[in-house]
């Protein structure tokens, strides 16, 4: 029997087949060769459990018309890369759910939250019921471990350009009694359209603990006679310190033979930069950009660059900006964006 992956690269759960032509007959269930996704349903042992597929096989599974998929399963279903459903202990958070009454019992792996719909709308999407991209958002937002946490969920769903910050205001100002709501009010005061990564996030936020003052995200800095120096992860518009995380793959030799350039061309146009590193976001951090900061302070003589862009350069720091472009215009100008990160 053949088992073809659907949207998304995921394989749908099939049930019992006697003929084994559509489904595993009753005795494949009992090998190596099959593993139960739920109750009554099946997949091939070796289909990994990817976020997507973790989502289809939870969908799969449920039997009303009046449960959907929310939180950060509907958002990965929707496209948003960084809705994993991984957190950062590397444990896995549960499928959400969303129904107004207890109308099954959950799946494994999934959590079931009671809440009335208040017409909030419900799409099916690739053969999946779902939320709206705003409703999902802002459950993850209310239901987060953390502000910190929920700021994250919120710049991913900018990046991913599902949501924008009016379509996230209306809703929590159309649904105010609903569970959660200071901490997703804190978040969307604290989240930016324009981070290009969690880690992104996450030193944007322990900059702004740190010194009072929120850099801006990915901002282009130019040369006074309008050449593109670099887009810094982070940057102090007052002081030119421009934080820069470094994931794994700026550990190859090409990449890090592009980000010395880069460096270096900042340097001679009087930007201070420092390295921010995974899992760094506490006193070495603060010390880096203490420093860097304090580098600044000392520069003399005129500015030699500017965040001014000139009249060629396409801006793409907001929502609205990004789904306004269309055709080779949105290819050049967020394909860098895509690929960062």
């Amino acid at each position: 029997m053949d088992v073809g992956r659907g949207a998304h690269g995921v394989t749908w759960p099939v049930r019992v087949d006697p003929t084994g032509a559509a489904g595993p007959t009753r005795h494949d269930t009992t090998t190596a060769r099959w593993r139960r996704s739920s109750r009554g349903l099946f997949v091939p042992a070796d289909v990994v459990r990817t976020p997507a597929q973790r989502v289809a096989e939870a969908g799969a599974a449920l039997t009303s018309d009046r449960v959907a998929v929310t939180g950060w399963a509907a958002l990965c279903w929707r496209g948003s890369r960084w809705a994993t459903g991984v957190r950062r202990d590397g444990s896995l958070r549960p499928v959400d759910l969303v129904a107004e009454s207890q109308v099954l019992r959950p799946p494994s792996g999934t959590r079931l939250c009671q809440e009335r719909s208040g017409g909030d709308p419900v799409e099916v999407v690739d053969g999946l019921r779902v939320t709206s991209a705003v409703s999902a958002v802002c459950f993850a937002m209310r239901y987060a471990e953390s502000v910190a946490d929920a700021v994250e969920v919120l710049d991913m769903a900018y990046r991913a350009d599902l949501v924008s910050p009016a379509e996230v205001a209306a809703w929590l100002e159309e649904h105010p009694a609903r569970r959660g709501m200071p901490r997703a009010r804190a978040a969307l005061g604290l989240g930016d359209e324009n981070s290009w990564s969690p880690q992104e996030t996450h030193a944007r936020l322990a900059w702004e603990r740190f010194t009072g003052a929120r850099p801006l995200t990915n901002r282009p800095v130019f040369d006074l006679a309008g050449r593109h120096l670099g887009t810094p992860d982070l940057v102090d518009p007052a002081t030119g310190v421009c934080g820069e995380y470094d994931g794994d793959h700026h550990l190859t030799r090409r990449q890090r033979r592009r980000d010395l350039a880069r460096e270096q061309l900042l340097l001679d146009h009087g930007l201070q930069t420092f390295v921010v590193v995974g899992g760094d976001l506490g006193a070495a951090f603060s010390g880096r950009l203490t420093s860097a900061l304090s580098r600044a302070e000392r520069a003399t003589g005129p500015r030699r660059w500017t965040l001014d862009q000139p009249g060629w350069w396409v801006d793409t720091s907001t929502v609205e900006r990004r789904r306004a472009l269309q055709g080779v215009e949105r290819e050049i100008w967020l394909g860098p964006r895509r690929s960062a990160g």
